[in-house]
């Protein structure tokens, strides 16, 4: 008995921990810088991102290879940030790039954007692969997403 409330024990609290975030959908795409205009920057406004935070590369560029992504988290997460793994059409090798992410305990949608040098291919290119996922501030994988390609199926 002792031994299936353990077994018990230890399944929850992997689902607990398995839990504590998720992504909900990841949507990749090019961007153009046209399509981030608001009409507050015709009248001197900055560029309004409260709705969806906007992570860039290379935040004085727009244009770029954007990974809208939508995370849910059952607590909020300071210090947490997003490490974007991409195989672009130009390089072999997965290049990592980490964005900030002090989430909120809810869902969540913002964009982490490649721009400038970061993505030379243009609109005409696209990823191989990719894969994006949530890292704690201690360093644990919280949740990840992952094309169809990131990696060989299992046999």
């Amino acid at each position: 008995m002792r031994f299936l409330a353990c077994l018990l024990l230890i399944a929850l609290s992997a689902r607990a921990a398995a839990a504590e975030a998720e992504f909900v959908r990841v949507w990749p795409g090019w961007r153009a810088a046209e399509t981030f205009e608001r009409i507050s920057e015709y009248f001197g406004g900055s560029e309004a991102s409260a709705r969806e935070p906007i992570l860039r590369t290379q935040p004085a560029t727009r244009d770029g290879y954007y990974f809208l992504v939508r995370v849910k988290t059952a607590t909020a997460l300071p210090g947490a940030k997003f490490a974007l793994s991409v195989i672009r059409p130009d390089h072999p090798e997965a290049k990592v790039f980490t964005f900030p992410a002090a989430l909120p305990g809810k869902e969540t949608a913002l964009h982490l954007g490649l721009t400038g040098a970061d993505w030379p291919g243009g609109a005409a290119a696209s990823p191989l692969a990719w894969k994006v996922a949530l890292v704690a501030a201690d360093g644990r994988t919280l949740a990840e997403h992952k094309s169809f390609l990131w990696e060989k199926p299992a046999k």
